[in-house]
């Protein structure tokens, strides 16, 4: 297995056993003045130096970083300049202001500099960088993605660094895609290359949502969960990643999770830190602060954990403590089965406003799915929806809505987590015994049997309560699918996904909001099931690690078909993560991960297949960019959170189907 092959490589490096560069580095004189940072230099002499000049990466996808550019100028003898990468965030403004005229060749637009100086072969830069990673220990020169360099100019560009720096002789090269690795392969042997598999085996801290809460530090078994009862004001360290918790003010793991695991998602919209940290339930620096309350800060390369009294906790969760969500009132006009396609119109108005109002009737889900199935060339299954007013008029005539007040007015219900636990599961046992109206089964049965014939059908949440602002509530429902052979097997299905209404966590997830339970209705989006999936997937239209958008791509985390469900991973499973740079030349893949359920040296996503999902990821990008993004006035963030499968009878020839859609919150600050 692939992390058998990665525990070889950290001892390898450990026992300086390998073909690896020296580790001894020698610090000369430094020159750099305290508070007169210059522009560059031609050589790096010392750490403080290297650090005066470096900046956080443009990309934060392996912590713990610190990054600083290099341009050797072919044109001026090889001369090499180390930029101030605080001052100049990309190549082409360290050299239009330094190395452009007074006896240098004009520099002249980023779109012609960009074109010569990453692709042309005969160009007269050499451009890099220089990044040292704290976890492993290692400085590594990179390339951008899609920079077509040859070997020789890797070659030229490293023995440069390498000949005007201290670290020199601990530097090595990293491929940083696909397409570098391939022309990597030609390096001479005085090149040392590492991989990113090897650099994150040596990272012990993962950033997933950034930011800051106080709370009392808590430690759980994941295992434990489903018996343990947590606070609201907790913060909890894991020794694996659950598929589910209910709401705390922080998670830190010892697994590492993924940007788009489901408990990374919830930590988003919560907008509470979670961070991944290797042996975090032996961490000494947090053992010491067991049970204690804490302020808990991560940020893109960095954590801390400090202790604060209850005081302060309590001032800071008085300040912090969310606010009351109103939900908006349903829609119970609408009673028709109604193809996707009309679920969402457009037309008048903005099509956020379209969006808001067929939440009304048909949840969140529905209203997204519409708009997609209106994009064309986004391939996805043909579909209906149901809306909320069936799953009201369910709730109003079997006397459920009733029951559902007596238990809000249940002291034993509101204060004891497990009596809560115990009458909610009673309560979705009785939405399961319920019986649905006759005309609404009438209706659903001639439109299966005119339109899905001998079809599975999978009955999908689309409620009033997710994917809104201040509320997203990504994966709170569930969904349900029913055999074509048995029509009591579709109600039961209707009923199950009805009554994930009122599972534990997310009853909870709504009552820390102060949402009106009875306030909640479900609609439900409605097609065929995947029955032969290949791959699943979840993926972001914009580079999660990238705040600065100076490196788009898109985040892909995709898992081959089977058990192993890409947001719900067993324990140990790992899945193919990667930044697509799909609007560069040469659309390069950048892996952070890889899966270890397919063959070694394989991906689960053929070239081809990653192509045919860029381009729905783009266009799904621009479809809402007028709803959520730039096209609306929105600055700051943007990116839509896709979820998709590939089904067919192989992986080789498996076809991409978008399932859903919705705003994503960002990665924090």
């Amino acid at each position: 297995m692939r992390s058998h092959s990665l525990w070889i490589v950290t001892l390898c490096m450990l026992a300086l056993s390998c073909t690896r560069p020296d580790d001894q580095v020698q610090e000369g004189a430094c020159q750099i003045e305290s508070g007169s940072t210059p522009d560059s230099l031609s050589t790096v002499t010392c750490q403080a130096d290297f650090l005066a000049l470096a900046s956080d990466p443009l990309d934060t996808s392996l912590p713990g970083a610190q990054s600083g550019k290099v341009v050797l100028d072919q044109s001026d003898w090889n001369s090499l300049y180390f930029q101030n990468s605080k001052k100049f965030k990309i190549h082409y403004e360290f050299a239009s202001t330094h190395l452009s005229g007074n006896g240098h060749p004009i520099i002249t637009s980023l779109s012609e500099f960009n074109t010569t100086q990453y692709f042309a072969p005969d160009r007269r830069f050499l451009l890099g960088a220089v990044t040292y990673y704290s976890g492993p220990n290692v400085w590594a020169l990179e390339i951008a993605g899609y920079d077509t360099s040859s070997a020789d100019m890797i070659a030229t560009l490293y023995q440069k660094v390498r000949k005007s720096s201290y670290f020199g002789p601990k530097l090595y090269f990293h491929p940083t895609s696909d397409s570098v690795a391939v022309e990597a392969k030609k390096l001479p042997s005085s090149v040392p290359v590492i991989t990113t598999d090897e650099l994150y085996a040596g990272i012990d801290y993962q950033p997933l949502n950034l930011g800051t809460a106080v709370g009392r530090l808590r430690f759980v078994h994941a295992a434990d969960l489903a018996t343990t009862y947590l606070g609201y004001r907790e913060i909890v360290v894991l020794d694996h990643v659950p598929n589910d918790i209910s709401v705390v003010q922080g998670i830190i793991t010892e697994e590492f999770q993924t940007p788009l695991s489901h408990v990374n998602v919830l930590s988003q919209n919560r907008k509470n830190p979670n961070m991944g940290l290797r042996k975090a339930m032996q961490n000494d620096q947090l053992l010491a602060l067991k049970d204690k309350w804490v302020k808990l800060e991560v940020s893109a390369n960095r954590w801390s954990v400090t202790e604060v009294s209850q005081a302060d906790a309590d001032t800071w969760w008085n300040a912090h403590k969310p606010t009351p969500v109103v939900l908006p009132a349903a829609n119970l006009a609408v009673t028709d089965l109604r193809d996707v396609e009309q679920v969402t119109p457009e037309g008048s108005g903005t099509l956020r406003d379209a969006i808001k109002s067929a939440v009304l009737a048909f949840g969140g889900k529905a209203a997204h799915y519409s708009i997609l199935a209106k994009t064309q060339g986004v391939p996805l299954h043909k579909a209906f929806a149901i809306p909320v007013v069936y799953y009201y008029r369910f709730m109003q005539q079997n006397g459920l809505f009733a029951q559902l007040d007596a238990l809000l007015a249940s002291s034993d219900f509101q204060n004891n987590p497990a009596t809560r636990d115990a009458k909610l599961a009673a309560f979705r046992t009785a939405i399961m015994n319920g019986t649905i109206e006759q005309s609404f089964q009438d209706a659903l049965k001639a439109k299966l049997a005119a339109e899905y014939p001998g079809l599975d059908m999978r009955f999908r949440s689309s409620t009033n309560s997710e994917d809104l602002e201040g509320f997203p509530c990504a994966g709170c429902y569930e969904s349900h699918t029913g055999k074509a052979s048995s029509f009591s097997d579709v109600l039961d299905a209707i009923r199950a996904t009805w009554s994930s209404a009122f599972l534990f966590r997310t009853f909870e997830e709504r009552t820390y909001y102060s949402i009106d339970h009875k306030s909640v209705v479900m609609a439900l989006l409605v097609h065929r099931n995947f029955p032969t999936e290949e791959a699943n997937g979840v993926a972001l239209t914009a580079n999660p690690y990238d705040p600065s958008g100076l490196q788009p791509g898109f985040y892909i985390n995709v898992q081959a078909g089977g058990d192993a469900e890409v947001v719900h991973p067993p324990a140990g499973v790992t899945s193919d993560q990667f930044i697509y740079q799909f609007a560069e030349p040469g659309q390069p893949i950048s892996y952070i991960a890889h899966s270890n359920v397919v063959l070694e040296g394989t991906t689960v996503l053929t070239r081809a297949q990653t192509y045919q999902l860029g381009q729905a990821l783009d266009l799904i990008h621009q479809r809402f960019s007028s709803a959520y993004g730039p096209a609306a006035g929105v600055n700051g963030w943007y990116a839509m959170d896709v979820e998709f499968k590939f089904d067919g009878d192989t992986a080789e020839t498996a076809t991409l189907y978008v399932k859903q859609a919705r705003s994503n919150p960002g990665r924090g600050n």
